[in-house]
């Protein structure tokens, strides 16, 4: 880059200050007196980048567009990597900088990283440092934040742009109410997409995902990523056209016990584990006591006619059970999945002798044993 070449903060009018230290990737950042951005200065792969402030010049805009353009022709074998951007990485201090924070965002640009973190404790503020960072990296590559429902997709859009620095005119929210031919468009026009999983889903599916141009993948309530959820299918779309992109997982609750958090962990292709809880020594002085109030909201009268539908349904099927006495529990209004599903195991394993089964076949019904 030409010393005149201003960064987007000092075009924004922010004051930049710069580490002029020895270059150490593991150095961390240094922090300014004022608020601002803090400066890391990476391994040496660029020093031509200038002075650390640089005077205004009329043709300012004119070498940004000139720029930008330039950095969307970087080598194919690059994978997009801007060298100049790359010998730096940001983090914003114009608000307390707290050290789990700070040394979890560092972690994340470099590997892949499931972060758990109690509610409250800015989990959404490290994806965002991490996100901006790769924006800044990869000129023409995609960032990408995944949250399983709508709601929670518009919450993160608008606590990230908080944080960052991207212009809104990069960023766009997805859900499936957004047409599949607006998507498109989108996934051209825009670098930073906010979506939910089953959107992103369907359009690797129609290759209306650049998937090869994603380099950051942020998932959020990473510990829904089991089985064959939509998480887990984003992950192994992905790494049929790419590995060189980055993921950073979220979650408060990791797992219920190990062998789930495992089954994360292999999903995400996951390499390092940030954990703390309220009890952690850096989090203790930035956890506070919580008052939780419970509200009961009464059901509606559209909600309460159907609730008694799906009361009826269930009474005609789970009352042959429960006099057959293979439920035990009574009160069908409040019947859970699990306790059917835990009832349904306890038979199978020791069936009562006084219960003929039935199977559906062709022609009609099939008499079974009741030890098959």
């Amino acid at each position: 880059m030409s010393g005149r070449q201003r960064t987007l903060f000092q075009t924004w009018g922010s004051k930049v200050s710069r580490s002029t230290g020895a270059p150490s990737c593991n150095s961390g950042t240094e922090r300014p007196q004022s608020a601002g951005i803090s400066r890391a200065r990476f391994p040496a792969v660029g020093e031509a980048e200038g002075a650390a402030e640089v005077e205004p010049d009329s043709d300012d805009d004119v070498l940004l567009v000139a720029v930008y353009e330039a950095e969307k022709q970087l080598s194919v074998e690059n994978g997009g990597f801007c060298t100049s951007a790359g010998a730096l990485w940001i983090y914003p201090t114009n608000c307390p900088v707290r050290d789990y924070q700070l040394h979890i965002a560092r972690t994340a640009l470099f590997c892949n990283t499931l972060v758990c973190l109690p509610t409250g404790l800015g989990k959404t503020f490290i994806a965002a440092v991490v996100m901006y960072n790769f924006y800044r990296w990869f000129p023409s590559g995609k960032v990408v934040f995944m949250a399983p429902t709508k709601p929670l997709v518009t919450q993160q859009i608008e606590a990230c742009y908080r944080v960052m620095g991207i212009p809104q005119s990069h960023m766009a929210e997805m859900t499936g109410s957004t047409q599949a031919f607006t998507r498109k468009e989108i996934w051209g026009d825009k670098r930073v997409l906010f979506l939910t999983p089953q959107v992103m889903v369907n359009d690797l599916s129609r290759g209306a995902c650049p998937a090869a141009e994603i380099k950051c993948l942020v998932i959020d309530e990473a510990h829904k990523a089991l089985g064959n959820y939509a998480y887990c299918q984003v992950v192994r779309e992905l790494v049929k056209y790419t590995n060189h992109f980055r993921i950073l997982a979220l979650s408060a609750t990791p797992g219920s016990d190990i062998k789930a958090v495992q089954q994360v962990i292999t999903n995400l292709l996951i390499g390092q584990i940030e954990l703390r809880s309220e009890d952690s020594p850096d989090i203790l002085p930035y956890s506070h006591e919580r008052r939780v109030e419970k509200l009961v909201v009464p059901l509606g009268e559209e909600l309460a006619a159907i609730q008694k539908a799906y009361i009826q349904i269930l009474e005609a099927f789970a009352s042959s059970l429960i006099q057959r006495n293979v439920l035990m529990r009574k009160d069908i209004p409040n019947l859970t999945k699990y306790q059917i599903i835990l009832a349904r195991d306890q038979f199978r394993k020791n069936p009562s002798p006084n219960i003929v089964l039935w199977r559906l076949g062709s022609p009609g019904l099939k008499h079974i044993p009741n030890h098959v």
